[in-house]
């Protein structure tokens, strides 16, 4: 699948993968940030933003997306940074195409199960009936039916837009889809047997609980070169959270000539 994708900076290439829900406009001020030093490309992924939707989400069809992206793109090598769901594509794609990664950085994500981590976000936007809405405060006063956190409702409403040709609202992100496949995206993908000596620097919010102590083992499993980073006061949308910090912590890791 041909990803759609936003290009900026000169150098050394980083791919950067949203997570679920997102798209890839929502990186627009790092990637300027990170522009100033690499060749910047933030994707949608499969069934997100800009890019197509299909009945197919599997972490092996988002790897192959990435792989097709950096083949049309004539991008041997390229570091790749995913945030959660972002992440788990990013790591899978380490695992299966090490050679094709300079280095790896996943943002709160392990690679372990999540299970029905996300099934009431997805309930609340299955409840939203958009053939009903004519604005959208009346998206977000459905939306609050089933979820009362302000940050995350907007989130979710930066997808909501109107198709040309009228026809009211619609999600920029492919819900049918992403319900059908929930459960088996939140678990481990297929990577027994599998690991990766790609430099890898996994980055935890200190606040959130998606990377904990225990992971520790599992993360030197697949990805024996990897080091953990706690960023202070950040929950799980670090990058939102702290963003500084964040840029801080990507550049010195990418400066380092060892993990």
């Amino acid at each position: 699948m041909k990803l759609f994708f936003r290009k900026t900076g000169e150098g050394r290439p980083l791919i950067i993968l949203h997570g679920l829900f997102g798209q890839s406009d929502n990186w627009n001020s790092l990637a300027k940030e990170f522009a100033r030093f690499f060749c910047v490309y933030t994707a949608d992924l499969r069934n997100h933003g800009l890019s197509p939707h299909s009945d197919t989400w599997t972490y092996q069809a988002m790897s192959e997306d990435l792989l097709e992206l950096m083949d049309n793109e004539g991008l041997d090598k390229a570091i790749v940074l995913g945030h959660s769901l972002g992440g788990k594509s990013a790591m899978h794609f380490a695992l299966h195409h090490p050679a094709r990664v300079e280095k790896l950085i996943v943002v709160d994500i392990a690679p372990k199960d999540y299970p029905a981590g996300q099934d009431k976000v997805i309930e609340a936007l299955q409840a939203v009936d958009l053939s009903k809405i004519s604005s959208r405060k009346e998206a977000e006063e459905q939306l609050s039916r089933g979820i009362s956190d302000a940050p995350t409702k907007q989130f979710l409403l930066k997808n909501l837009y109107r198709p040309e040709g009228g026809g009211g609202y619609a999600w920029r992100f492919n819900l049918e889809a992403i319900a059908a496949n929930s459960e088996t995206i939140g678990k481990t993908f297929a990577v027994e047997g599998k690991r990766s000596d790609v430099p890898t620097l996994f980055l935890a919010g200190e606040n959130a609980n998606y990377i904990l102590p225990e992971d520790r083992s599992t993360i030197e499993k697949y990805f024996p070169n990897a080091r953990t980073e706690i960023v202070a006061g950040a929950g799980h949308w670090i990058h939102a959270d702290k963003p500084k910090e964040f840029a801080e912590a990507v550049i010195r890791f990418l400066n380092r000539s060892s993990p």
